[in-house]
C-alpha cells in the first residue's frame, strides 16, 4: 500500500508526535467538523506502521544490518526501513530519539533541488537559464566565456566547470555576498564538461529560487512540501544575506527523511496530490552525468539534479558524516538513516548485504527471530565509557576548581562534583558559567545555550546535548557528549594527578582534526 491511498495508522511505541497534546485540546473543545479536521492534521504527521511480516522482511535481515553497522563503523543515530509505504522497522540508539531534529549535511541539497523542480513547475525559470542572467547586479562586468555559458542545470548537476570545489571561496566573502564571490571565481573548463561537487552550486540554486520568488527556499518549501508530507518545525541555516544556505543546513527528523524518500518513490504524489511534478521526479533522479566508472562505489554511478544515483537500481540524497535517504525503487523501499561515522560506504554495504536479500519474496518473519529483533533495537546505544562508576579518586577532587591557561577551547575553568549518580561539572569561558550533568547509568539531557560556544566542549557546538560518564581508570573520568541535533560526538577524558589535570578531548567526526592537544589545569 502507497501513501498515495487512505492511511492505516498503527500504534508504535518509538512514535512521538510534536504538538500532540495541543491536537487533543483543541479536539476536545472543537466541533465536529474541526475535531475531524484536527484528527486529519493529526492522521497526516504519521508514516503508516507495519510488521515485518506484512512487509515481506525477514528480521534475521535487519538484525544482520544492525550488526554490520555495529561492526564496521560503531553504530548509527537512527534508521527507518519502509516498503509498500509502511514503516517496518525502526530504531534510534540513545540518547538520540524520534522527536529530535538531525543535521543533514548535504543531504539538505536534494530538497534545494525540489524547490528549483517546483520553481520550474511555476514558470519562474528553466534549466537551460543562464547564471549571470539572474544576478546582473552581481555579475562581472566582463564575464568569462565559461561564465556566461554555464546554466542553471550546470548548477543542478555539479558541472559548473570550476577546477574545485569553490564552497571555501564562496563563503569567505568578506562582505557576506556570496552569490557575487561565486560570479567573481575563475571557470577553469567549460561548463557541462567536467563533475566536481560543489556546495557553493546549491547554494547558487536557493539564492535563484529566493531571488525568483521572493522567499527563502525553507518559506517556499513550507506550504508545497513540508505541510503536505506533515514535517513540523524544519530549520535551515542561512548566509549573512539571509538566503539559506542549500547545499547544507536544513534539520529535520528521521521520520522526515523516510516521508521526503516515499515522496520520489511515489513520482511526486503524496495522498493523491501531485507535489512535486513527475517530470522533474524523473529527471532528478536518473544519471544526468558521469562522476565516475561506476564498480563498488556508490559515489561512481551517475549524478542527477542533486540526487546520486547508487547501486542496485537505487537513488539516494546524503550528507556528510551518514545521513541517508535511500530509494529503492525495485523492492519498493525507503531506508533514512542519521548517524555520525566516517565511512559512508560501509553503511551502504551494510543496506545492500543483508537489508536486500531480507526483501527478497520469499521471506516471512519467524516470531522468534522478530522478539530478538525488537529486544535489540530497545537496548541500542551509542557505545559508553567502559569503565567503573565511582573511584577512590572522586572523592579527592569533588568539589574542586581548575583553572587552565589561555587554550583553543576558550576554557578558563573547570569544577567536578561527583555523587552517586554521576559527574557534575561547572565549566566557565569568557560567555560565563555551564552545568553539563553527566550519568553514569543513563543519559543525562542538557543544553549548550548559544552564547554558551564551545564551553570546554568543543567546535562551537551548541544546542541540546546527553552526556554519560565512566572512570576509565582510577585517576581518569571520561565523559561522552552527544550533541543530539547534530552528527557529533565529543569524548572528554579527565586524568587527576596531586593538584593537576590533564585533559583530552577527541570529536568522533570532523572536516579537519578530530583530537584536540591536551590541556592542562591546576586546582585553584
Amino acid at each position: 500500500m502507497s501513501l498515495d491511498m487512505p492511511l492505516r495508522i498503527c500504534c508504535n511505541r518509538r512514535t512521538v508526535l510534536r504538538g500532540f497534546a495541543v491536537g487533543t485540546a483543541v479536539a476536545a473543545v472543537c466541533d465536529a467538523g474541526e475535531s475531524a479536521l484536527a484528527a486529519q492534521a493529526s492522521h497526516n504527521r504519521k508514516l503508516p506502521r507495519a510488521g515485518l511480516e506484512a512487509a515481506n522482511i525477514s528480521p534475521e535481515g535487519v538484525l544482520a544490518f544492525i550488526d554490520a553497522v555495529e561492526q564496521k563503523v560503531g553504530g548509527l543515530h537512527s534508521f527507518m526501513l519502509l516498503r509498500h509505504g509502511h514503516v517496518a522497522a525502526e530504531g534510534w540508539w540513545a540518547p538520540y530519539a524520534p522527536a529530535l531534529p538531525h543535521m543533514l549535511y548535504s543531504l539538505s541539497k536534494s530538497f534545494t533541488s525540489t524547490a528549483v523542480g517546483l520553481a520550474v513547475a511555476d514558470g519562474k525559470l528553466s534549466v537551460d537559464d543562464p547564471v549571470i542572467s539572474l544576478f546582473s547586479n552581481d555579475a562581472p562586468a566582463l564575464p568569462t566565456r565559461n561564465l556566461s555559458a554555464m546554466r542553471v542545470r550546470h548548477l543542478l548537476t555539479m558541472n559548473t566547470g570550476h577546477d574545485k570545489d569553490a564552497t571555501g571561496a564562496t563563503t569567505a566573502a568578506p562582505d557576506g555576498n556570496w552569490v557575487k564571490a561565486f560570479l567573481s571565481l575563475p571557470v577553469e573548463h567549460a561548463p557541462g564538461s567536467k563533475f566536481v561537487y560543489n556546495s557553493a552550486a546549491t547554494y547558487m540554486l536557493s539564492a535563484i529560487v529566493q531571488k525568483l520568488t521572493g522567499m527563502t527556499v525553507l518559506d517556499y518549501l513550507r506550504p508545497r512540501l513540508f505541510e503536505p508530507l506533515g514535517i513540523d518545525g524544519p530549520t535551515w541555516e542561512t548566509c549573512p544575506r539571509g538566503i539559506n544556505t542549500g547545499g547544507w543546513g536544513l534539520s529535520v527528523r528521521t521520520e522526515d527523511i523516510a516521508r521526503f524518500g516515499q515522496l520520489y518513490l511515489q513520482k511526486g504524489t503524496w495522498n493523491g496530490r501531485e507535489l512535486v511534478p513527475a517530470s522533474w521526479v524523473a529527471a532528478a533522479t536518473s544519471k544526468q552525468v558521469p562522476n565516475g566508472d561506476g564498480g563498488a562505489s556508490d559515489w561512481a554511478q551517475g549524478y542527477g539534479y542533486q540526487f546520486w544515483r547508487s547501486r542496485h537500481g537505487a537513488f539516494r540524497g546524503d550528507g556528510a558524516f551518514g545521513q541517508y535517504c535511500v530509494v529503492m525503487p525495485e523492492q519498493d523501499a525507503v531506508l533514512a538513516i542519521t548517524s555520525g561515522l566516517g565511512d559512508m560506504q560501509a553503511v551502504l554495504n551494510a543496506a545492500w548485504d543483508n537489508l536486500l536479500p531480507a526483501m527478497q519474496p520469499a521471506h516471512s518473519a519467524q516470531t522468534s527471530s522478530d522478539v530478538m529483533l525488537k529486544q535489540r533495537i530497545k537496548k541500542l546505544s551509542v557505545p559508553l565509557p567502559k569503565g567503573e562508576a565511582s573511584s577512590p579518586t572522586a572523592k579527592q577532587v569533588s568539589g574542586k576548581t581548575y583553572t587552565f591557561n589561555e587554550n583553543p577551547p576558550n576554557l578558563q575553568s573547570a569544577t567536578f562534583t561527583f555523587d552517586k549518580n554521576g559527574c557534575t561539572v561547572i565549566l566557565r569561558d569568557a560567555d560565563g558559567e555551564h552545568k553539563v550533568t553527566v550519568g553514569d547509568s543513563e543519559w543525562v539531557k542538557g543544553s549548550v545555550p548559544k552564547n554558551g560556544h564551545s564551553v570546554g566542549l568543543g567546535d562551537h557546538l551548541t544546542g541540546k546535548i546527553a552526556a554519560r560518564g565512566a572512570w576509565t581508570a582510577a585517576d581518569t573520568y571520561t565523559m561522552k557528549v552527544c550533541f543530539t541535533e547534530t552528527p557529533y560526538i565529543r569524548t572528554i577524558a579527565y586524568r587527576f594527578a596531586g593538584d593537576q589535570v590533564t585533559v583530552t578531548t577527541k570529536m568522533n567526526v570532523g572536516f579537519g582534526p578530530t583530537d584536540r592537544p591536551a590541556i592542562i589545569g591546576r586546582a585553584a
